[in-house]
């Protein structure tokens, strides 16, 4: 296996810091700004709008945040991102709770899904700054800052409410954006080789013919399928763990122990592709994914939420992390910015328009047929890799097999 060189794990440590610091603000905010919302807005079935509002800004902005890397470069992009999404989107949720202004605070979270546009290529600028052997190595690395986050994110919401006596609210966006402010200062001193920057001149295929490739539609497919479908279920879980007359502490620990398989596998997850073959990863994902299914299906009780949801969670990180590492394989340097930006704008269309399904699918379905009703998206994933086998190139390299 391949070492890290000296340039590679700082750059390497700054994107994990970097992931770090968005990720406990992304917990943040979903824990916080829907109670928030609740406080501020004029009608309560308004309550939840400053997250959506959230997630709007980061599906309308990350295939410019894509474009625009490729024309500025990754630090400058990301810098530009957390200073005007992250700083000053939390500033301006601190603003907006002293102000009693839920549009100021809806404003103030849409700034923040900018943030979360240009965050999100934190795991392909590690692919950026690496060598080709211990590519998948750095996504998952970067990945795996979700394991820490995990703790600080709910610390941050908890412990942070003393700053400002008078809106305690207040305090743990405050945080957020103090810790954009260190994340500003990392990422001056992040340096992508030229490699990874843009190329002039080098010739490019129109996007037409790279979304023709097998891996391209493997690599979407596998982080979009397995997002959605990870989010669908994770979204509903604590409604359908209050219908079993399960407490908030009982939602608490699965949700704790789904994040904790979401992320902890990151360790070892890109020696696992290096070892056993990526298409061997993704199709273990997509059978992580099946068997939460099937242990949903055998009970309701505490532990079988506890079992499917860690299930849930290892299955997407397999997927994530599968997808992010192929789709690297399927673009030169001048295309990046284009491929990249509409991947990821692919799996945020589908992940909004899960999160949107979610409350009516459970109720019209029940937990049951909820998980039931995954089955045929985890069935089609299967059949793209179907395809991707049957029509992968004889010589595909190692770690994209």
């Amino acid at each position: 296996m391949a070492r890290l060189l000296a340039s590679e794990t700082r750059n390497l440590a700054i994107l994990v810091l970097c992931q770090l610091i968005f990720m406990i603000t992304s917990i943040g905010v979903l824990t916080l700004s829907g109670v928030v919302g609740f406080q501020l807005s004029p009608d309560p079935a308004l309550a939840t709008l400053p997250i959506a509002l959230m997630m709007f800004g980061t599906l309308l902005t990350t295939l410019p945040a894509s474009l625009l890397m490729k024309r500025i470069g990754r630090r400058a992009g990301f810098m530009l991102g957390t200073g005007i999404g992250g700083l000053g989107g939390g500033l301006l949720c601190v603003l907006a709770i002293t102000e009693h202004s839920f549009w100021l605070f809806a404003a103030g979270n849409f700034l923040l899904g900018l943030y979360q546009s240009f965050a999100m290529y934190h795991r392909f600028a590690a692919a950026d700054v690496t060598r080709l052997e211990v590519r998948s190595k750095a996504i998952a690395w970067v990945m795996a800052a979700g394991v820490a986050a995990a703790f600080l994110g709910p610390w941050n919401t908890s412990l942070s409410q003393h700053l400002l006596a008078d809106q305690p609210l207040a305090g743990p966006y405050l945080v957020m954006a103090m810790l954009t402010g260190v994340a500003l200062a990392l990422l001056s001193r992040l340096r992508v080789p030229a490699s990874g920057e843009p190329q002039a001149g080098e010739q490019q295929r129109s996007m037409r013919i790279i979304a023709r490739q097998p891996a391209f539609i493997l690599a979407v497919s596998a982080a979009a399928i397995g997002y959605a479908v990870m989010l669908l279920v994770m979204t509903a879980t604590p409604l359908a763990m209050s219908a079993q007359g399960l407490e908030m502490r009982h939602v608490a620990q699965v949700m704790q122990w789904h994040v904790l398989g979401m992320f902890a596998p990151s360790f070892v997850t890109g020696n696992l592709i290096a070892r056993f073959g990526l298409l061997r990863i993704l199709l273990t994902g997509c059978l992580l994914l099946a068997a939460s299914v099937m242990v949903a299906l055998t009970g309701s009780q505490l532990g079988h939420f506890i079992a499917a949801l860690v299930l849930l969670g290892v299955g997407w990180n397999f997927l994530f992390i599968g997808g992010s590492t192929l789709l690297t394989h399927c673009h030169n340097d001048s295309e990046r910015g284009k491929v990249q930006g509409i991947n990821d704008l692919l799996i945020f269309s589908l992940v909004t328009l899960a999160a949107l399904l979610a409350g009516s699918l459970l109720h019209g379905l029940g937990w049951v047929g909820l998980n039931l009703a995954m089955l045929p998206a985890i069935f089609a994933l299967l059949l793209v890799m179907l395809h991707y086998w049957r029509h992968r190139p004889i010589k595909a390299p190692s770690n994209a097999a």
